[in-house]
């Protein structure tokens, strides 16, 4: 939901789901501080994610029998329950599958992935939350009547199967126990101890960084100041070279419309700031970045910085995210940059040349690249 909440989906124009109603009723305008906000937010969202996928698998095996009991329901409190339950499986089901295949890049949904994601959390959370109330008295119960302590020293031969219980969760004729409890929290807990170690390279910078196997991308990007993650490459996204060569022009559109050249926009006050830049996939990467306030560039348009929001539009030409918005916040901010270099050199074209957002704090794919126009509009007083 933070995540969601990240793409600002209050500003004109941006809004991924305008059809949610009250389920958006805890939407903030996501800030600019501090700037690492989204890498901590998505990074724990995409790596706890993988991490606890081997805890999912590990309950779902555990209860398989159970959903398939017939007649499905004897009572009405036990409709209730069971309802509650294909909801919470099936919610939490939908959201590590297509989780795990979006930060992967396989785009195979027959939906839009946002909206879907944001009703799967939703559909999750209510049934849990019926759940937990339905199992919380036995669970308590169940967790007093052993000592977990005693368990944990139990090794195979002692392990015991459970004995018949009124609500039939125990099997009646269990086979011979081929894995002792510890032994399955073992190896639940190193697989996903395994997967973190795997993952959480590609949110931290240094040496992690290199055991990044489940990253989506690969680690090496070339040598030079342009080394770190390339999202989407110019030529994936059709654009054109000679688009980004001398005739390039940036194009501001507001009170007043200027036009400017990349020799125009180095001969304004270029500003440097080291800052994040995070995905929705879970990677991120501290750069310094070197460029034009957008603020200021609102000014060149007659625009007084925080009144207006922006529509900044890419010459991408295949893809999403085309172009995005900017909040007036984000706009007035005086790191928000229309970035010309990074590290001391100029932006590589599939880092964006001649001229790329960023904005503290901003999911990745709002900080558009191959920049060719920004428009600037009043916000609803």
């Amino acid at each position: 939901m933070l995540s969601y909440a990240a793409y600002d989906p209050r500003v004109p124009d941006n809004d991924t789901t305008p059809e949610r109603g009250w389920l958006g009723f805890y939407l903030f305008d996501w800030p600019t501080y501090p700037a690492s906000l989204y890498r901590v937010t998505q990074g724990v969202h995409v790596v706890l994610g993988l991490t606890l996928t081997a805890v999912l698998l590990a309950k779902l095996w555990s209860v398989i029998p159970r959903l398939f009991i017939w007649p499905p329901a004897r009572s009405a409190a036990q409709a209730v329950e069971r309802v509650s339950l294909l909801l919470l499986v099936g919610g939490a089901v939908f959201e590590f599958v297509t989780g795990i295949l979006n930060i992967q890049l396989f785009y195979v949904f027959p939906f839009s992935f946002y909206p879907a994601h944001l009703y799967g959390a939703w559909i999750f959370l209510a049934a849990f939350a019926v759940h937990v109330a339905v199992k919380l008295p036995k669970m308590v119960r169940s967790l007093r009547s052993r000592s977990i302590r005693r368990e944990l020293r139990t090794g195979l031969d002692a392990t015991r199967p459970e004995p018949p219980d009124p609500d039939g969760l125990a099997p009646l004729s269990p086979a011979e126990p081929t894995m002792s409890r510890r032994g399955v929290l073992a190896f639940v807990g190193g697989a996903s101890l395994l997967t973190f170690g795997l993952s959480v390279g590609q949110t931290m910078d240094g040496p992690l960084r290199r055991t990044a196997l489940l990253a989506p991308h690969g680690r090496d990007y070339g040598a030079g100041p342009n080394d770190f993650q390339v999202n989407k490459a110019a030529s994936a996204m059709g654009v054109r070279l000679a688009e980004t060569g001398p005739g390039w022009r940036l194009e501001l559109a507001g009170a007043r419309q200027a036009i400017l050249s990349r020799a125009d926009l180095l001969a304004l006050p270029l500003h440097t700031y080291v800052l994040p830049i995070a995905c929705v996939e879970g990677w991120s990467a501290e750069q310094s970045w070197t460029g034009v306030r957008l603020a200021d560039l609102a000014r060149l348009a007659g625009i007084m910085p925080g009144t207006a929001y922006a529509v900044v539009e890419s010459l991408q030409r295949g893809g999403a995210f085309g172009q995005a918005s900017l909040s007036a916040g984000q706009m007035s901010d005086p790191r928000s940059l229309l970035a010309l270099r990074v590290n001391g050199a100029d932006l590589s074209l599939d880092h964006g040349f001649p001229a790329r957002i960023i904005v503290p704090n901003a999911p990745g794919v709002h900080n558009t690249k191959w920049v060719r126009r920004i428009s600037f509009h009043p916000t609803a007083r």
